[in-house]
């Protein structure tokens, strides 16, 4: 019998799209409520998560989906910092 490890799933919040959890970034919300990038996937609060692509980031950014799964104003530093994040990503 294989051990095949499940590959755990997340969903888009600009596209709707399902890839794995590994291929997308996580934004969250704490109780406190500073809305922030989270590249560790490991702060506690609200989260949702954008896949690495500066397309998704900018249809996030236009329909404000991910204001709308936080259930809270995203600052534009935040979209910054995505943005920031997937180009560093790119150029490994």
């Amino acid at each position: 019998m294989t051990n095949m490890k499940k590959v755990p799933l997340r969903k888009c919040a600009a596209t709707g799209e399902m890839f794995p959890k590994k291929e997308m970034i996580r934004i969250v919300r704490p109780k406190e409520g500073e809305v922030s990038v989270d590249l560790t996937g490991k702060k506690s609060g609200r989260g949702t998560y954008v896949s690495k692509s500066e397309e998704a980031v900018e249809v996030a950014r236009r329909n404000r989906s991910i204001e709308s799964q936080l259930k809270t104003a995203v600052p534009e530093k935040v979209y910054e910092d995505l943005l920031h994040a997937i180009r560093r990503e790119s150029l490994k």
